[in-house]
């Protein structure tokens, strides 16, 4: 564990995406840590303010693109991490995108398109490239590009009309349409059949890492690997704690996290893995379904103890209460 552990803080720390693996009750469960990838919108219009938002909640790092000042701002777009007003030739130039970024074309008419594409496509291939418009301006403008020379392969891979075609006609609807084809291709690959489970959490929290790699006092990690109901919390969520009583992260806070973490400090440094069942219901409005902690390498060997639900039911406040 140790190791793993080390290994992911490291390729964290230089921003490549990392992945924890963990065994509980004879399931494998893959955490993984995903660095905020890079979303361009070339195009500030009202689309790109609205796609800006929920790409943002998705987790995405937004770079907004637009020439006019009036929408190239972070009153329009306050959830831009990167606005540039110039001319979208230029700022593509400047952004030097990668074969990791996402980039839709949103401009406000195929001329600008066209210029966004003439720079996007002799350069390295994002993973998504996307452009606005109808399927016969669509056609027509690839028609062009093909006719100045440039590579049908690439042509034919940018997703065009951009979207998920739901009949969306607003444009919060346009919107939701896009950022679906970009969950969709984020998840490419993604092998729901695989008898390893993956957690739903792929946030950062580079402090914990650390905490967890580095600091040499023995302490006891604590996993969230599964959740049900209306919990805000997600499987995946992480915290530790250590000898001292320090703690790093979080698995939701309140009565759920305190009644865990009460009992997670006595098994510091005893060798032991439990897994446990919260049901909040009887506590507070917050539900976590499952928790798992397990110590640090250094603590030795590991087994496995299970609460049931009815042992946490009995207990109302303080640490849920095992059963024979």
């Amino acid at each position: 564990m140790r190791e793993q552990l080390e290994n992911t803080y490291d390729a964290v720390a230089a921003g490549t995406p990392a992945e924890l693996r963990i065994t509980v009750g004879g399931t494998s469960y893959i955490r993984h840590f995903r660095p905020a990838e890079r979303l361009i919108l070339l195009g500030c219009g009202h689309i790109g303010q609205a796609l800006c938002r929920y790409a943002a909640d998705l987790g995405f790092s937004v770079t907004a693109v637009e020439k006019r000042p009036s929408f190239a701002n972070h009153t329009q777009m306050p959830e831009a991490a990167q606005i540039l007003c110039d001319e979208f030739p230029t700022a593509i130039q400047r952004l030097n995108v990668t074969e990791n970024d996402y980039v839709c074309v949103i401009t406000r008419g195929h001329r600008y398109d066209a210029d966004c594409l003439r720079v996007l496509l002799p350069g390295p291939y994002p993973k998504y490239l996307g452009m606005i418009g109808s399927r016969r301006r669509v056609a027509l403008l690839l028609k062009q590009l093909d006719s100045e020379g440039f590579e049908h392969d690439k042509l034919a891979r940018i997703h065009a009309p951009i979207g998920v075609p739901i009949n969306a006609l607003t444009v919060k609807e346009i919107a939701i349409s896009i950022v679906a084809e970009l969950i969709q291709c984020r998840r490419t690959g993604l092998d729901r059949r695989s008898r390893e489970t993956r957690l739903a959490a792929e946030d950062i929290d580079l402090k914990l890492l650390e905490f967890l790699a580095c600091e040499p006092t023995p302490k006891a990690l604590l996993l969230v690997y599964d959740t049900s109901g209306s919990t805000p919390v997600k499987s995946g969520a992480m915290m530790a704690v250590d000898k001292l009583g320090r703690t790093v992260g979080t698995i939701g806070g309140g009565c759920g996290e305190s009644a865990v973490l009460t009992d997670a400090r006595r098994i510091i440094g005893s060798g032991l893995q439990r897994s446990v069942t919260v049901d909040i219901s009887v506590l507070c409005p917050m539900g976590i379904t499952g928790a798992s902690w397990r110590p640090s390498p250094a603590d030795g060997a590991l087994r496995e103890r299970s609460w049931t639900k009815a042992g946490v039911r009995s207990e109302r406040t303080g640490a849920p209460k095992s059963t024979p």
